[in-house]
């Protein structure tokens, strides 16, 4: 079983559509002289939705036929991808659906429906049963999936291209794992370029399928909680999914909680770099020394956190 038929020929494709859409964002040093490694941050936080989701999202609509776009999308998101979808139907003039989480927070909920979107709040399990659908009941749209899509993963892998530019001697690059998307694209391109980098997935603690599907060889369920790392960590993990992971990544890793708001309030007091949960996982890992010392990225993958919630976690310390 092959999980995707994605090459580097399509993140090279992905490159020209998706600036007209997202930034390039900028790949800086943590400013801290005694961390345990050479720690360097991928700064999509600072894409126009807060999130790398943009990319993905834009690729996967500029190849749909025009029939498909007069319908409109539909997204199942816990907010980021939501965000990415809504901004690229509305430059496009289209409407847009998104099928949420019910825990999902207000910020990322605001935003979307700023942006045009109608948001339909469900249970975690129906949520994740859209995934599996690929529809909604009662919504007649085009579905784009935020991870096992092709499409998607070529937006998400130009994150790779622009890493391999500005810092071609990267040792190791830890990417958040929500359902593979990310870590998906950006390893193809590393793993065609440069395949002695080693690839690792963070996760928190609280929601690491990946790493207990791992270690067992094939998908498992595991107790997610939600927390404020809202924009990844799930139930379980598709199997053409894990068979991608099982091919392209050297691993994962996981971080805790407390980890990770130290990670955020670090990257905030340092570098004035606001992150969401998910945005600070594998800084948090790379803060921790599991994934070793030299040069590492880090995908700062959104910024999209609830002010009340951000004001908690700094105010913590």
């Amino acid at each position: 079983m092959k999980a995707t038929r994605l090459g580097i020929e399509e993140i090279r494709r992905a490159q020209s559509v998706v600036a007209q859409a997202a930034i390039r964002t900028p790949l800086v040093k943590l400013n801290v002289w005694d961390a345990p490694a050479d720690i360097n941050l991928k700064l999509e936080n600072l894409q126009p939705i807060g999130s790398f989701k943009i990319r993905g999202a834009a690729n996967a609509m500029s190849a749909m036929s025009k029939a498909e776009l007069a319908k409109g999308v539909l997204v199942a998101s816990a907010g980021n991808m939501a965000q990415g979808a809504a901004w690229n139907a509305r430059r496009l003039g289209i409407p847009c659906t998104v099928i949420a989480p019910d825990y999902a927070p207000d910020t990322k909920v605001q935003a979307i429906e700023r942006l045009g979107g109608r948001v339909i709040k469900v249970p975690f399990d129906r949520w994740w049963q859209t995934f599996t659908d690929r529809s909604y009941p009662g919504v007649d749209a085009t579905f784009i999936h935020s991870f096992d899509d092709d499409r998607v993963m070529a937006g998400n892998g130009t994150i790779g291209l622009e890493l391999l530019e500005d810092l071609p001697e990267v040792d190791t690059v830890l990417i958040p794992w929500g359902g593979g998307g990310l870590a998906g694209g950006i390893a193809t391109a590393f793993r065609a370029i440069k395949p002695t980098v080693r690839i690792y997935a963070v996760e928190a603690e609280t929601g690491a399928p990946l790493t207990a599907s791992l270690k067992a060889g094939s998908p498992q369920v595991v107790d997610y909680q939600p927390s404020f790392v809202d924009g990844i960590g799930s139930k379980t993990v598709f199997a053409n999914m894990l068979v991608m992971a099982q091919e392209l990544l050297d691993g994962s890793f996981t971080a805790s909680l407390d980890e990770i708001a130290a990670a955020l309030r670090l990257m905030a007091e340092r570098n004035r770099v606001i992150a969401e949960g998910a945005g600070a996982v594998a800084l948090a890992v790379a803060l921790s020394g599991k994934a070793g010392k030299g040069r590492i990225a880090c995908i700062v993958s959104g910024g999209n956190i609830d002010l009340p919630k951000l004001t908690k976690i700094l105010g913590e310390h």
